[in-house]
């Protein structure tokens, strides 16, 4: 790699620390103090930012929200894409190349295109339930499913092409032992892909945790959004009283465990990612 390559990534990477460590310090002052000295050191560590955004913001219920959603979420997608891209890897008829390209046409649609579709099927089974079936209708269950449903493409496109790249010595070995196309699957070929299945898994359950747009459109209900959602509503709050310090400890709260996440899985997260290469 030339070391002008170099160069301009380890400089990228110190901008990413700096303006987190700035993010991290700011949280910690008062408003004065960030208006008089942006980037100076805090004079008194104020630890009620955070409280202050905990309680205005409701990031208690907020979190439990956001981790159903990524746990509901997860299993919605992985379930149907594990199977389905094992599928499509192994038949190379006409139909498994056809379908392959629909998921991957899937992966290059905007999400504000369907936005409203979402809405308007979301709303109409909303209806429906409420006034035919249960009587209630959570608008949080259209959300796990609509973005599901947009996740699947991805995870769908690249699972198939790693479970392409394994040699099917391996399944023609298991099926000498008697051993049928669904004991293959999980037996066999689940655990040899388990480095990129982590690497994808962790990736989309990052992208629950950061949703935003579909959780605004889909769920009216303030004290049932997910935590993105959550900070947006105390940024609007929060901009009047000029409480610049909760403000910055509500994006250290949401950001943290995005970070911890990667700290303690980034290595993984590369050798998933990588594994289908060296096939």
């Amino acid at each position: 790699m030339p070391s002008a390559i170099k160069a301009g990534i380890w400089l990228w990477v110190a901008f990413n620390l700096g303006l987190l460590a700035w993010v991290l310090m700011t949280s910690l002052k008062s408003t004065r103090d960030i208006l008089l000295g942006p980037f100076a050191l805090p004079t008194h560590i104020e630890w009620g930012n955070y409280v202050t955004a905990w309680d205005t913001a409701g990031f208690g219920q907020a979190t439990l929200v956001t981790l159903i959603f990524v746990f509901s979420s997860l299993v919605l997608v992985m379930g149907f894409s594990l199977p389905a891209a094992y599928g499509l890897a192994r038949r190379m008829d006409r139909t498994a190349s056809t379908l392959t390209a629909y998921f991957a046409m899937g992966i290059a649609l905007p999400m504000q295109t369907v936005l409203i579709p979402y809405f308007v099927v979301n709303t109409s089974v909303g209806q429906f339930m409420t006034d035919w079936v249960t009587g209630a209708w959570d608008p949080r269950i259209g959300l796990v499913v609509f973005y599901s449903a947009t996740a699947i493409p991805w995870t769908v496109f690249v699972l198939t092409a790693y479970f392409r790249s394994l040699p099917s010595s391996l399944e023609e070995a298991a099926q000498l032992d008697g051993a049928g196309p669904w004991l293959i699957f999980r037996k066999i070929m689940l655990p040899v892909a388990r480095g990129p299945v982590t690497t994808i898994a962790i990736i989309t359950g990052l992208g629950a945790w950061n949703e935003t747009l579909l959780v605004l459109f889909l769920v009216p209900d303030g004290a049932q959004r997910t935590l993105p959602a959550a900070l947006l509503n105390m940024y609007y709050g929060l901009q009047y009283t000029s409480n610049w310090g909760a403000l910055f400890a509500g994006v250290v709260l949401l950001v943290g465990p995005i970070v911890a996440v990667f700290l303690w899985l980034g290595r993984r997260i590369i050798e998933g990612a990588t594994l289908g290469a060296n096939k």
